[in-house]
């Protein structure tokens, strides 16, 4: 099973680098620490009760992406918290929808960005492309219920993440389900499951005994994607096994907004419940997608992030939701 574009890079002189991760509205294996303080999920509300602790938190070894701030690595100390076990699906999101009568941004601006592997040819011709991405293709129409433009909708992906959500939008539902986004130090915690320093959420292995433990590209982006993995695009918020915390698709499947602006400079910031800069352009995402490779943007590891400005959407970007203990 195969997922083609239906252009020619060429044509639309794609660049290289990182923006696969989403447009905007614009080192070797290491042997792993068994750290693992336990968590417990908190009755019937479809999260995680995380006891906090002090963690190293960062990555500054040779799978680090210069100028995205990974490192330096630093003990953090985050409070108990609890967190959604999976990214938040369609079904939670149109019951926010149904309850509120909430309008997204994309459905306001009347378009979103959609990857061009998944339009039929004319759908492609018809969108423009997000600059020197053309992989990310501007439709109109497209939005959370209707992800690949008129036409289309989620009636097979109710457990899916939901995805063209801006930050504000995850913010709009986090306060209407009594929760909030993660800091950014609490995501990673979360998605470590205990591990000390591991790429993964898992260990060192990307693929442990051969079989795949998150959703992203496999073959030659963004031409063929082999979908060894079982997903040409998201997979269900609760597919592979959980982390040791009970966690689902910490890395892979969509990127996750957190609450926190982005810096690329951590040295001066608190190391006890940290939140980021008090000013910033862009909000960060954390986790990598189903459309990261590792020729270009290996950013599925636990300690990986990107930003975009908090009022963009795309069709690999969703979030989860943290609160207080």
């Amino acid at each position: 099973m195969t997922v083609q574009n239906f252009f020619t890079l060429a044509d639309d002189g794609a660049g290289t680098g990182s923006a696969c991760c989403a447009p905007s509205g614009g080192g070797g294996p290491r042997p792993v620490a068994p750290a693992v303080p336990r968590a417990r999920r908190a009755s019937g509300s479809g999260m995680v009760a995380l006891p906090g602790g002090t963690f190293r938190m960062g990555n500054e070894d040779a799978y680090a992406n210069p100028g995205d701030g990974e490192g330096p690595v630093r003990d953090v100390t985050v409070s108990p918290f609890l967190m959604d076990e999976t990214a938040v699906t369609n079904a939670r999101f149109a019951a926010f929808v149904r309850d509120t009568g909430y309008v997204t941004a994309a459905e306001r601006f009347g378009w979103s960005y959609v990857f061009a592997g998944f339009l039929t040819p004319e759908r492609v011709r018809e969108s423009r492309a997000a600059a020197g991405t053309p992989w990310w293709r501007g439709v109109e129409g497209a939005a959370w219920r209707t992800p690949e433009g008129a036409g289309s909708g989620i009636g097979d992906r109710a457990q899916h993440p939901v995805t063209r959500v801006t930050w504000e939008d995850a913010r709009a539902y986090a306060a209407w389900a009594g929760k909030r986004l993660p800091t950014e130090a609490e995501w990673e915690y979360a998605a470590r499951g205990g591990l000390d320093q591991a790429r993964y959420p898992w260990g060192d292995e990307l693929t442990p005994r051969g079989r795949w433990r998150c959703n992203i590209w496999q073959g030659e982006f963004p031409v063929v994607n082999t979908v060894d993995d079982g997903y040409p695009g998201t997979a269900p918020a609760g597919a592979y096994r959980p982390n040791a915390y009970g966690l689902y698709n910490t890395v892979g499947n969509v990127w996750e907004w957190v609450a926190d602006r982005f810096t690329a400079a951590h040295t001066a910031a608190p190391r006890t419940d940290p939140r980021g800069p008090d000013a910033g352009a862009s909000r960060v995402m954390r986790g990598g997608s189903y459309l990261c490779h590792d020729s270009y943007c290996n950013r599925y590891r636990v300690a990986a992030r990107t930003a975009n400005t908090p009022d963009s959407s795309s069709g690999n970007c969703g979030f989860r939701c943290a609160a207080d203990a």
